[in-house]
């Protein structure tokens, strides 16, 4: 399994809809994200719309493959483009490099 953190922009007049609608994530999307590999995957949201993203997977690209392929996806993805400034996830996700990561005991 690996660690992968990623950063996107949400335009600043969409955050608290943005915010509102994660409450209810779908459950298929949900289903779907977990079939196709994506663990402990989280988001959080800084006041100015910077979005930072956190998952674990076998293989991120493999995971994105197999939600690329499905239609919970793809209804889900043209949903929430209007959400992004710029580059959104349907664009790949421009992953961060890891630094530091404190081991468990």
């Amino acid at each position: 399994m690996t660690r992968y953190c990623f950063q996107l922009q949400v335009r600043p007049d969409r955050i608290a809809e943005y915010k509102e609608r994660h409450q209810t994530v779908w459950p298929e999307m949900q289903d779907a994200l977990r079939a196709t590999g994506w663990r402990n995957y989280s988001l959080f949201l800084r006041p100015d719309g910077l979005l930072i993203g956190y998952v674990e997977a076998d293989d991120l690209a493999t995971s994105q493959s197999a939600m690329e392929a499905l239609d919970v996806n793809t209804r889900w993805q043209a949903e929430m483009a209007p959400f992004f400034a710029g580059t959104g996830p349907n664009d790949g996700f421009p992953l961060l490099t890891e630094v530091f990561h404190l081991e468990e005991n």
